[in-house]
């Protein structure tokens, strides 16, 4: 279904026919800063980093990719103004707020309202916090696909057009593997034979890499978790036992159950047989409670309602598969079974062993990302299960490809991208895969030894230009709490993950921005300075009024 936006604030489905619809959207065309009404004296600032940033977003192609989530857009009541709903996003994850906090600032902040598309300074609420959670389960891996081919489009319009040196192949950077004697140290998986017309439209780089994005969960045990569930099952027997007709309360021991489990819980360092004891106490509870809540719930006939409410209800569920992946483990005397649960809340999170010094096991989303020359950052595969992120090269290569119509010069991964299916496929495509080749090294003699130390500096300068994907991983990190996502269900995780990744793409449309209005200033400063004449200082004053809000300005220093 197409949309195109009217004068009111309606998106209509054909300009010739007045259908009101229920999506409500403002284009950005009709929002300026000298249009917002505040209360104060004073006026906005237009140097202010919020007024700048809405200036670069691209709302109109935002809105039209989050109106696609909508279930329908002539039912149910009116949706939220698009972009007050995806300015909240970008303001929640920027300043790394609470739904709740989120809310109370867009309320307190004259820039922050102005940001979300508001047209005066209101004192009201602009939404329920609880809308957050809404949004998260709306905006699906499909929408912010649509962002993210957004953000190319706007970073096409705003950026210089790009001067031919810019992917001009060096002499020893080709995508045939090098040029002169190197080109003959080169195993013939890795480049292709002959450079054709495919090759030459090549361009840009392309650079992999994977990371986990850590849940926001206490750090298992089976000794807790076995607690935490015996506890729910204690709460779903307090809840069922009034419902039935029975006389007497079954026993739980849950005063027992918890000594026992504290006796061992408050130990700094105890033994590994003090910890399986612990955990066939653990067990034994568990079972005893399960079978009561067996027992209890044949009260009710098959196809009526529990008395339970849903989230206990789905707790049970989590419990039961527990129970038994915890008690063949201690079977088994051993550490390891399919699709381990470590949060009884959160049970579609799985432990994923990265082998990392400071943390081998972290628990969370693993994330196959792709980083393009520009630094725009794109989340191309989540899973919650272990994977090996090499098998996602060939569909990222493919999704770049959609996206700019050509493909990369040159693939940057770590060594486990560089499999020989994957050599394979960039050998046909023409890429080339800047990693050590297979096989035997050549042998060194003195005709080659030149060729092979320049070939060893040229792995080594490529292997440091993979550090900018290591630094976006480190800015969303350490910046925007990607390792410490608070969303409870897998959709929401995912959405949470993906807002953070679309955030750090903005600041890369604002820096670019910023960068090539600094150059143009520069260069117009030069110009008016061997106008005017150098000793006329006083001159120079009328550059001030160029501010970041005057796109002729930049258009004419392109």
């Amino acid at each position: 279904m197409k949309f195109c936006y009217d004068k009111c604030t309606n998106i209509i489905e054909d300009p010739s026919k007045s259908v009101h619809l229920m999506i409500r959207y403002r284009s950005q065309k009709q929002l300026t800063l000298a249009g917002f009404s505040s209360p104060f004296r004073t006026t906005l600032d237009p140097e202010n980093r919020w007024v700048k940033l809405a200036d670069l977003i691209p709302w109109d192609d935002l809105a039209r990719a989050y109106h696609k989530s909508l279930l329908s857009p002539t039912q149910g009541r009116p949706a939220k103004d698009a972009r007050m709903v995806i300015g909240a996003v970008i303001i929640k994850h920027k300043l790394c707020l609470s739904d709740e906090e989120t809310v109370q600032q867009i309320q307190e902040n004259p820039y922050l309202q102005f940001f979300v598309g508001l047209s005066r300074y209101q004192t009201e609420p602009p939404f329920a916090p609880s809308l957050f959670v809404e949004i998260r389960k709306r905006m699906g891996q499909t929408v912010f696909e649509d962002f993210h081919e957004a953000i190319i489009g706007a970073l096409a319009k705003r950026k210089p057009a790009a001067k031919h040196g810019k992917h001009r192949q060096r002499p020893d950077d080709s995508s045939s593997g090098g040029g002169g004697s190197e080109s003959k140290l080169v195993p013939p998986q890795d480049v292709a034979s002959t450079p054709g017309k495919e090759e030459q439209s090549n361009r840009g780089k392309l650079i992999l890499d994977a990371t986990v994005a850590d849940q926001a969960i206490r750090y298992p045990t089976d000794l807790s978790l076995l607690n935490e569930a015996r506890e729910f099952s204690e709460k779903i027997i307090d809840l069922l036992y009034p419902q039935t007709a029975w006389t007497r309360k079954p026993r739980t021991y849950r005063q027992k159950a918890r000594k026992a489990f504290l006796a061992i819980a408050k130990q700094r360092r105890p033994s590994r047989k003090m910890i399986q004891r612990g955990i066939k106490q653990q067990l034994q509870y568990l079972r005893r409670n399960l079978g009561h809540i067996e027992v209890m719930m044949a009260t009710w006939p098959v196809g009526t309602r529990v008395p339970l409410p849903h989230w206990l209800m789905r707790r049970y569920w989590v419990i039961q598969h527990l129970h038994d992946q915890q008690w063949t483990m201690y079977r088994n005397n051993s550490h390891r079974c399919e699709d381990r649960i470590v949060s009884i809340s959160q049970p579609h999170v799985r432990p994923i062993v990265r082998g990392k010094q400071h943390k081998p096991v972290e628990f969370g989303a693993k994330l196959s990302v792709s980083l393009t020359d520009e630094g725009l950052a794109r989340v191309d595969h989540l899973r919650w299960d272990a994977f090996h992120e090499g098998h996602d090269l060939e569909a990222q290569v493919e999704a770049y490809h959609r996206r700019y119509g050509y493909y990369p010069q040159v693939v940057l991964g770590d060594p486990s991208y560089g499999s020989r299916d994957n050599r394979n496929y960039l050998k046909k495509h023409t890429i080339r895969f800047a990693g050590k080749p297979l096989g035997r090294p050549p042998v060194v003699t003195d005709e080659n030894r030149d060729a092979i130390e320049k070939l060893k500096a040229r792995r080594r300068e490529e292997y440091l230009q993979r550090i900018p994907i290591e630094g976006k991983f480190g800015q969303g990190k350490n910046g925007y709490r990607l390792n410490y996502i608070r969303a409870k269900l897998a959709a929401t995780s995912s959405a949470w993950i993906n807002s953070i990744f679309l955030v750090m793409n903005l600041l890369i449309l604002l820096r670019i921005f910023v960068f090539a209005f600094k150059i143009g200033r520069y260069w117009f400063g030069k110009w008016l300075k061997a106008v005017l004449g150098v000793g006329r200082e006083g001159c120079f004053a009328p550059l001030q009024i160029f501010s970041m809000r005057c796109p002729v300005f930049m258009i004419s220093m392109r």
